[in-house]
């Protein structure tokens, strides 16, 4: 996915509702919050519900008195305006029923593809991490969260059914989040060793 530049004039525009630059906002931002919400495995219609609410409150929170003050973060607050969306959802659906093991995890402990997708930077490292996974795990990944197949065909593809889909699934990510973080832990050594060089 090509990340975009934001700056003012775009979010000029955007307040001022602007056609064009609504649509690529959306479009823009549609496909990178379907990648967190559908890593929560949730039902397509929640999916579908909550990137209307985090459009429409973003949108809000532009037209405000003050709006947003630094267009190049206008990435960093959709993500967090929609972890607030899915937070409340959460807090709403657990007063009348009780949620599903996976459900449980605390937010920041579910592997968030969409929060890692922010810089340029990060991309990179995403796809370099994702070829350094083995075939079947970086395949899963890919239909899941990338390509956002149904699951019903995912499971199809790999032979499996839902609950071992979702075995597998938490399998794949743990090893996506154990070489994510290696490889962080790496750069990080080499950064501050050409700082104190």
């Amino acid at each position: 996915m090509e990340l975009f530049a934001f700056d003012h004039a775009y979010v000029e525009r955007l307040r001022d509702g602007d056609p064009l630059t609504e649509d690529h906002f959306v479009s823009y931002f549609e496909q990178l919050l379907r990648i967190k919400l559908r890593a929560r495995m949730l039902p397509a219609d929640t999916v579908d519900e909550l990137c209307q609410e985090t459009f429409s409150r973003v949108i809000a929170a532009l037209r405000k008195q003050g709006g947003i003050q630094r267009p190049q973060g206008l990435g960093a607050f959709v993500n967090s305006v929609c972890t607030n969306a899915l937070l409340e959802f959460y807090r709403a659906r657990s007063r009348t029923e009780p949620l599903e093991d996976f459900h449980l995890q605390k937010t920041d402990k579910v592997l968030d593809l969409e929060g890692l997708l922010v810089t340029r930077e990060s991309h990179k490292h995403i796809s370099q991490v994702l070829g350094d996974l083995p075939k079947k795990d970086r395949q899963l990944l890919r239909a899941i969260f990338l390509e956002e197949r149904d699951k019903d065909e995912v499971c199809r593809i790999f032979k499996v059914d839902r609950d071992y889909l979702r075995v597998l699934l938490h399998r794949a990510k743990d090893k996506f989040k154990v070489l994510y973080l290696r490889d962080q832990a790496v750069m990080h050594k080499r950064a501050t060793a050409r700082g104190t060089a």
